[in-house]
């Protein structure tokens, strides 16, 4: 009978806890919004949310990596997989030592064009909870940003494949995640000029993409292009050595853009977070269709490396506003986007004559603007 009457005692537990948590996930969402107050369980959430965005943002490193190792020569596939690896190590350490407090240096410097709060990072006076985005803890705040930034100088990484030597372009990313992309994004998401300015500015089409585009555009330039890329005034295209690679690369990009553009709500907010990932993911879509629309015509041909920059180039083009814009303004978004992309790749190759094997120019420089 006592055993009986534990096993009834634990399962009624079971099923009281299953019943809270529910009414918790339910009901205090909908308190907290009522006072403007993050409630204790609110904030755990938020807090999971957030981290496993970080989680999704940290996927989209692997996915640069098979994407730029697919597109390019299977003789450079280990110097590209190193350079990727690497770069991720460098940019978290870097922006740890310094690039966070130059991106968020504090009220003190509201509306300014530089600020600085130090070296290293410390949740300070402000304790578990971060100063700029109370809804999670200071920790959660900062490896986010931290993933956004190493994403940042990846970008740049395809632009310069097959013709960069390895030391010299790891003590450029170092800077660049450690100075340069810090400062910024200081100027919109830390309070700087651009936002007393009332830029708006959701995720990063700007601040990420089109940054690390225009350092992918002048390093392409300044290396010149592979040997045999332009000869006699002609155009040599260098295939890439697996699509089927560069392939997989593009879905792992896609599926962390959810985490990219979703955790860039800054909360768990239901309503806002799934908005997002449907507008995102409407984009992508478009920016396929928009691809293969104008690449068929001008090619006679279908074309897969554009199709796969086409869903990217969406994705590029939404991050900027992917939570005010309605379904049908995402998919004209990433139509256009789609269609950018293949007319600026053909541009810069045929025109300007800068060797960009993965496109990354046109893809983030372009959409992203």
């Amino acid at each position: 009978m006592n055993t009986l009457m534990s096993k009834l005692s634990k399962t009624s537990g079971r099923w009281a806890l299953l019943l809270g948590v529910m009414l918790a996930v339910l009901v205090l969402p909908t308190l907290a919004h009522a006072d403007d107050a993050v409630s204790e369980e609110m904030f755990t959430i938020n807090n999971v949310w957030m981290m496993v965005a970080t989680f999704l943002v940290f996927v989209m490193h692997l996915g640069f990596a098979t994407l730029e190792s697919g597109l390019t020569q299977a003789k450079n596939t280990v110097n590209i997989l190193f350079k990727n690896t690497a770069i991720l190590s460098i940019g978290l350490l870097t922006y740890t030592v310094v690039g966070f407090n130059l991106m968020y240096p504090g009220e003190d410097y509201a509306g300014a064009w530089f600020g600085f709060a130090g070296m290293w990072i410390d949740a300070g006076a402000t304790g578990e909870t971060s100063a700029y985005n109370p809804g999670y803890t200071y920790w959660t705040d900062f490896l986010f940003q931290g993933m956004f930034a190493a994403t940042a100088a990846t970008i740049i990484s395809g632009a310069v494949a097959e013709r960069v030597k390895l030391g010299p372009f790891l003590i450029f990313a170092a800077i660049y995640v450690a100075i340069c992309y810090p400062i910024v994004g200081m100027w919109k998401w830390g309070g700087g000029w651009l936002d007393a300015m009332g830029f708006y500015h959701f995720a990063g089409s700007k601040l990420v993409h089109s940054v690390g585009g225009w350092g992918a555009l002048v390093c392409a330039w300044m290396l010149g292009p592979r040997i045999g890329k332009y000869a006699n005034g002609s155009v040599r295209s260098i295939y890439g050595h697996s699509m089927p690679l560069a392939t997989i690369g593009v879905f792992l990009l896609w599926l962390g853009w959810f985490g990219f553009n979703g955790g860039s709500v800054l909360s768990a907010a239901a309503g806002d977070t799934s908005r997002v990932l449907v507008t995102t993911n409407l984009a992508a879509a478009a920016g396929v269709m928009g691809a293969m629309a104008i690449s068929w015509m001008i090619q006679k041909k279908p074309d897969l490396s554009m199709i796969l920059n086409g869903s990217l180039a969406g994705l590029v083009g939404i991050t900027a506003g992917a939570d005010v814009v309605s379904p049908a303004e995402s998919v004209l978004i990433g139509l256009i986007a789609g269609v950018l992309v293949v007319l600026a790749a053909m541009f810069i190759d045929k025109n300007l004559k800068i060797d960009d094997p993965v496109g990354a120019i046109s893809v983030h420089l372009v959409c992203g603007i």
